[in-house]
């Protein structure tokens, strides 16, 4: 029977969260003085463009016509005006160029911070989180979702901010002018209105899904990348490029629907700007010529053709700017989607420990036991009591299980009734089929998981009650599936203990056999790795693993299918090595080579989640059980 893993929650289509917008602002507090700045800058600016259309005004009434009418050559006034006109685009040009510097530091200062506390989250998140979310849809929050945050706070919010002001400001200086015209202009604005929101209102839901699919597409092919060499051997790159096109299509068709309805809207507003250019021209001059006076706050007054100019040149400065906001606004909705999918993250519950038993260093002192603040080889759990002392314990290896059952899916138990005794020194073995729940031990030993009724107890305390941290820190533990990192193999060795000296990293390869291939690699210890160890063999990868284990030195260590990955000959040495290191310590290992556990102090046969079958391996062959049919070959492990 396999192991049921929790399985990852179907994703919807959903807007962003309730409060997104909040939470985002939130992260931008710090840089609340530079943004007043920016508004300041933006209103100048938005100022400055709003009032280039009153001078129009001013040039042509006052100045222009009034020297065709006198046949005048005297430019002196007129020069002043332009002069003025100069240095407020002056004024308007400075402030774009001041907010937009601003805004590169709020832009990258806000994404800082997010992906230091999303990655920092990350870290205390339960092994659960990992089981049930593609790892490449979590990379998609840190990357995709967090480049349409930084063109949302870099380009989308300051346009939008900018656009308002700028159709405030026009708007201020159209009731100025006309109030008439205005009128007309507000009403046509209602139409225009009516029809962007239309449009924004379909395009919306596009982006977000849009978002969605993405992360589904990258997390594909993360998988994908992963599993290539499987793809190869079983000649299934048909099947999942027909996966691959399932998912970009999806993306395809979000994407598509997204961008037409997202660039059409300026299209849209460009048309009906251009039409209301055409209708004020055609309004104001037939108030013009049937004498219709031009309502002002300072009185009434005819239509002139100045009026008419700048009003057509500011009603300009008042529709474009709704089709940016319409466009920007697309942008947010896509940008709100990608920051919800990170909040998400933020709002998963972090690992949950409630121990206060820690782990130290101890020493003898006096007969009793106590805490030290050096490296001393003797390590003891350091216990809290009522009465605010502390008790001692030494850490010896001692686990037991007491009636342990677990069950990932409610209702679908994985143990069942586990009881398991492990004293100081012994060397454990569970063996049984795929899916018989041997790793899963080992999980509940790490605290993976918690649970489900009980009691695992290490040393005579409740595992519960001892800080995770503290727990992991004293079990080494080797999986089958080997995890390096980019750096150099002296560093990946050095994982194991972040504090060890060159010399102790090389101890500790050197225990188990794997001295002298490193010492046979291009630049020995200081040879790069990168790619997940690629330029290793299997073997190799799982003897680096197996050194940065040693280098830990804990009392007790899980060995879960720890040289499945390595040839017989191979194993020999590294067993050679293993069983040095084996000495006085606690060992759990996980195996299917019955070769490799027939000197374990007792072996486990587990079969759905019980087990079955215990003694040592003289014991068992003696009892003619399932595991003598295992051994004899007359039954295989699956």
């Amino acid at each position: 029977m396999a192991e049921q893993r929790p399985q990852e929650p179907r994703k919807k289509h959903q807007k962003a969260a309730p409060g997104t917008t909040r939470r985002l602002l939130s992260y931008m507090r710090p840089y609340r003085i530079r943004l007043v700045f920016v508004l300041i800058c933006i209103f100048l600016s938005a100022a400055a463009g709003a009032s280039s259309s009153l001078f129009l005004r001013t040039i042509i009434d006052d100045h222009i016509l009034p020297m065709v009418a006198r046949d005048s050559r005297d430019f002196s006034a007129l020069f002043q005006v332009v002069l003025l006109m100069i240095t407020v685009y002056g004024i308007g040009i400075l402030s774009v160029w001041l907010y937009n510097r601003l805004m590169v530091v709020v832009e990258q200062g806000t994404l800082k911070k997010i992906r230091d506390e999303l990655f920092a989250h990350v870290q205390t998140l339960p092994v659960r989180y990992f089981d049930v979310h593609a790892h490449g849809d979590i990379m998609s929050r840190f990357t995709n979702d967090t480049d349409t945050l930084r063109m949302a706070i870099s380009q989308s919010f300051p346009q939008i901010i900018q656009s308002s002001f700028t159709t405030l400001s026009a708007l201020a200086a159209m009731l100025f002018l006309s109030i008439n015209l205005s009128l007309f202009v507000g009403l046509y604005s209602i139409a225009l209105l009516l029809l962007v929101r239309g449009i924004v209102k379909r395009s919306s839901k596009y982006f977000v899904r849009q978002q969605i699919a993405l992360g589904e597409v990258n997390a594909y092919v993360e998988e994908m990348i992963n599993g290539q060499k499987v793809i190869k051997i079983f000649n299934h790159e048909d099947k999942v490029e027909q996966g691959f096109f399932e998912r970009t299509k999806e993306l395809f068709d979000n994407a598509s629907q997204a961008i037409k309805y997202g660039t059409i809207t300026m299209p849209v507003v460009s048309s009906m700007g251009f039409l209301l250019y055409v209708l004020l021209g055609v309004v104001g001059g037939s108030f013009g010529i049937m004498g219709i006076s031009n309502w002002r706050f300072t009185g009434s007054e005819a239509m002139t053709m100045g009026t008419v100019i700048s009003f057509i040149t500011l009603s300009r400065g008042f529709v474009n700017p709704i089709g940016q906001i319409s466009l920007q606004f697309n942008m947010i909705v896509q940008a709100l989607a990608g920051a919800s999918r990170i909040f998400e993250v933020f709002d998963e519950k972090p690992e949950e420990d409630h121990g206060s038993v820690t782990l130290v260093n101890a020493c003898m002192e006096n007969g009793h036991l106590a805490e030290c603040a050096g490296r001393t080889h003797l390590w003891a759990w350091k216990e809290p009591q009522d009465d605010g002392t502390f008790t001692y314990t030494e850490l010896c290896g001692d686990i037991r299980f007491y009636d342990v059952n677990f069950e990932y899916i409610v209702g679908q138990p994985v143990l069942r009734d586990i009881n398991l005794y492990a004293k100081p020194g012994q060397k454990v073995a569970l063996v049984g089929a795929t899916g018989a729940g041997k790793t899963t031990i080992t999980n509940l030993l790490n605290r993976f998981y918690d649970l489900t009724d009980g009691e695992i107890r290490y040393d005579g305390i409740n595992i519960e009650k001892i800080k995770k941290p503290d727990l992991r820190r004293s079990l080494g533990v080797v999986l089958q599936d080997v995890n390096l990192f980019t750096g150099t193999v002296m560093d990946n060795i050095r994982y194991g203990r972040l504090d060890a000296t060159d010399e102790e990293c090389i101890a500790a390869a050197k225990r188990v056999n794997a001295d002298g291939f490193i010492r046979m690699l291009p630049k020995g210890y200081h040879t790069m790795l990168e790619g997940d160890g690629s330029g290793l063999s299997q073997g190799q990868r799982q003897l680096i693993s197996i050194a940065r284990a040693a280098l830990l030195d804990p009392p007790v260590m899980v060995l879960d299918e720890a040289t499945s990955s390595i040839d017989t000959r191979t194993e020999a040495i590294v067993q050679e090595g293993m069983d040095a290191l084996m000495q006085g310590r606690t060992i759990f290992v996980i195996a299917h080579r019955l070769s490799t556990v027939q000197d374990a102090d007792v072996i486990m046969v587990m079969e759905q989640g019980r087990i079955i079958e215990r003694g040592t391996h003289e014991q068992l062959i003696e009892e003619g059980g399932q595991y003598y049919q295992l051994y004899t070959g007359a039954f295989e492990l699956e």
